[in-house]
């Protein structure tokens, strides 16, 4: 009996065992850049795109020279300084927009054609770091005082969302305006929009 009772025992463990490597969790690592689409929400590849686009169309919609251009032709050749503002979230899901802000700074940066100043938020911490160099770091190595950099403009957006669903179907639409606003002025310097629309069809669930 004591034998058939481990024998039965070993079985048991090995089934066990089976059925739990079954179950267990898979992760494959993958680019950063490849796109992944699995539930159709908005996600990082979809962040990306947009900032791309948004700022592409920022320096190439105009009939004539870019609202860029202009500003270093008016003023001996010096780049204009861009701050990213406030980007609202009106969809009906969480976006993660200070991701989306930080790929619009990225994608600022890339083009070569803007300066880009920090946040308020980052900029609390540099003076309160750059404050604290006038006591205690030696004088030939401290960040001067009032010597920041102040932005010529504000990129300002907002990005909305439409969900139509019917059974396992359904289409996400999602609409991202930006408007750049000269600081000085207040005028509209430009006007830009992106659209995303997602097709997602649900599996049939078998029983």
């Amino acid at each position: 009996m004591k034998t058939y009772a481990r024998a039965g025992f070993r079985a048991l463990l090995a089934v066990t065992a089976l059925a739990a490597a079954g179950c267990a969790k898979q992760v494959t690592r993958i680019s950063p850049s490849q796109a992944v689409d699995l539930s159709g929400r908005w996600n990082d590849v979809d962040s990306r795109l947009v900032a791309d686009s948004i700022i592409h169309q920022s320096f190439t919609a105009a009939a004539g020279p870019s609202w860029a251009l202009r500003f270093a032709q008016a003023h001996g050749g010096r780049q204009p300084t861009v701050i990213v503002g406030t980007v609202r979230n009106r969809s009906m899901e969480h976006i993660p927009v200070g991701t989306f802000v930080r790929e619009l700074e990225r994608a600022y940066l890339g083009s070569g054609q803007v300066q880009v100043v920090a946040s308020p938020e980052e900029r609390n911490e540099v003076r309160d770091e750059r404050t604290d160099q006038q006591e205690n770091a030696a004088a030939d190595t401290r960040a001067r005082q009032g010597a920041e950099r102040g932005a010529n403009y504000m990129l300002q957006g907002d990005i909305e969302s439409i969900q139509d669903r019917e059974g396992r179907r359904s289409v996400v639409y999602y609409q991202v305006d930006m408007t750049l606003v000269d600081l000085e002025t207040n005028q509209k310097a430009w006007v830009g929009q992106q659209r995303i629309k997602k097709y997602v069809e649900q599996p049939r669930i078998r029983i």
